[in-house]
């Protein structure tokens, strides 16, 4: 198989693992090589309630028994993606009220571009230097890193981009910007969490210009801070919320949520202001609202901190630099990107995946599925230690 993967599967690096996998389940991904590895990564924050959760499969089972696709998105109305929307809508403050379900994080970002440009009639989109958003053209043309976009120019013009925590930067959003876009706590630049009140400083100037604030959560959302959404921690509402990732528990799933009033502004003029054949898929609402109602019912959001406690406890050595990050999305830095690579391949050999932070390498990546017990983290944490004393 591992063969056929390199000879048929188009690939992203030149250095792919290719892994062969057999069955994954609750913390574990089993190989066919016969091993068990405990998953410190969830298939990068996309896997919130472990492997194969069994209220995910049995959501997907019923689901699949009754209908699969029947109409383009926004034309039926369908149990399971109606339900998922509603209890969005009961768990989030106002004005957050309206969802438009989508197939990825990336098309959210894209969907939400459109959505404040449309509503305001202005042109400029702020966005933050070091930021990811996602790989489509619009996703790329608001991400921050030159080094990943340079081959792919010309992108969307009218974007500007401002330095994250840097109040003084503030000053460039004015009456000609449609929206600000930020990830809450920055992913690819090492899991940067905002200063204290810079995100309610940034609110307020988008309020006293006009502009719309648009809040991406792909990574921390779900209950990967300790809350459903992580602006939660910081006093602040978006205008326009941008979910995916861990929403669907293991399936692909992207939305964007606002009021009625602004999200309104796509249904006309143009009508299908923005369309997906495939979005709201009542399959994978099933099982993006299996994965929903869990987080919010199980009690798992209130162990985040002790999880996230132990972690930084026991992951105390003279290689590591320093810890970034919240709850359960950690950011290690081992002080270079070889290393970093070299620690991680020699993990994976002890039975851990862990993975690295894409613009920043040398940081290594701990977002494990919010399931994992107090037991795998120290079984994991030994591992990682165990390779640093080697390594």
């Amino acid at each position: 198989m591992q063969k056929d993967f390199f000879k048929y599967q188009a690939q992203t690096t030149q250095f792919a693992a290719g892994f062969e996998v057999e069955k994954a389940a609750g913390s574990y991904i089993y190989g066919k090589d016969g091993k068990k590895y405990l998953d410190f990564v969830a298939g990068v924050s996309a896997n919130t309630l472990g492997h194969s959760h069994p209220k995910i499969v049995e959501a997907i089972k019923t689901q699949a028994e009754k209908y699969l696709h029947v109409m383009v998105y926004g034309e039926y109305a369908q149990e399971m993606p109606v339900k998922l929307c509603q209890l969005l809508a009961e768990a989030t403050p106002e004005p957050l009220e309206v969802t438009y379900l989508v197939n990825s994080g990336a098309e959210a970002i894209d969907g939400s571009l459109k959505l404040a440009k449309r509503y305001t009639g202005r042109e400029e989109i702020i966005s933050f230097h070091n930021s990811y958003h996602g790989n489509t053209h619009g996703a790329l043309s608001v991400s921050g890193n030159e080094y990943h976009k340079r081959e792919f120019r010309p992108l969307l013009p009218m974007v500007n981009f401002i330095h994250f925590n840097k109040e003084k930067d503030l000053a460039k959003i004015t009456d000609k910007t449609a929206c600000v876009l930020l990830e809450t706590i920055q992913g690819a630049a090492g899991f940067l969490v905002p200063d204290k009140d810079y995100l309610k400083k940034l609110k307020s100037r988008c309020e006293e210009v006009g502009a719309l604030l648009i809040l991406d959560e792909i990574q921390p959302g779900f209950g990967r801070t300790g809350k459903l959404f992580a602006f939660e921690h910081f006093g602040i509402v978006p205008d326009i919320l941008v979910m995916g990732k861990g929403m669907g528990g293991g399936v692909p799933v992207g939305a964007f949520m606002s009021s009625h009033q602004i999200m309104e502004a796509l249904s006309h003029s143009p009508k299908l202001g923005h369309i997906t054949t495939f979005g709201g898929n009542p399959l994978i609402a099933a099982a993006s609202y299996a994965t929903l109602k869990e987080v919010l019912n199980s009690g798992l959001m209130d162990e985040v901190a002790e999880k996230e406690k132990l972690f930084r406890d026991l992951l105390f050595h003279p290689k590591i630099k320093n810890i970034n990050g919240k709850g359960l999305m950690l950011a290690v830095n081992l002080g270079s990107p070889e290393y970093t690579l070299d620690v991680a391949k020699r993990c994976m050999e002890k039975g851990l995946v862990v993975f690295w932070q894409l613009y920043r390498n040398e940081y290594m990546r701990i977002s494990p599925p919010l399931t994992l017990s107090l037991d795998e983290i120290r079984e994991g944490c030994e591992i990682i230690l165990s390779v640093l004393n080697e390594a």
